[in-house]
């Protein structure tokens, strides 16, 4: 029997180990993925607030609000209005494809929200269809 315990004893290190090891490996890989998940975003949100001013005039007054109401993000930047054009035809071009891509963003979230108006809208009105009705349930009743 000593022997016996001696092996299950060595065994169960073994598992406990193996556990660990796994165990830390896990919260490794978790910290390193949030690392650069959070270096990514810092990226992405200064295209979109450097070109934007110069797309904001095109799409009128319509975009202008979605701009002002998310006070998280800002979308448009007045420092860009005072920056030089770039020289290199291929830098020029690649702020017009950037300008191009938040113009689109930015018809896309203007369609979003008049699409989530008319939502609001309709079910306000059923709401109030079901008001009258349940108001004609009480008076009957």
């Amino acid at each position: 029997m000593p022997l016996q315990r001696k092996q299950n004893s060595k065994l169960l290190w073994i598992l406990i180990g193996g556990l660990s090891i796994l165990v830390v490996l896990f919260f490794a890989a978790q910290w390193f993925f949030k690392k650069t998940e959070s270096s990514s975003p810092m990226v992405d949100p200064q295209p979109v607030s450097t070109p934007a001013p110069a797309t904001s005039p095109d799409p009128s007054s319509g975009s202008e609000p979605v701009a002002e109401d998310t006070s998280s993000q800002q979308l448009v930047n007045e420092d860009v209005l005072k920056q030089p054009v770039p020289a290199q035809e291929s830098l020029a071009k690649e702020e017009v494809s950037k300008l191009d891509d938040i113009h689109r963003q930015l018809k896309d979230q203007e369609a979003t929200l008049k699409a989530q108006h008319a939502d609001a809208d309709q079910l306000t009105k059923l709401k109030e269809e079901q008001v009258k009705l349940l108001e004609a349930q009480l008076k009957q009743q």
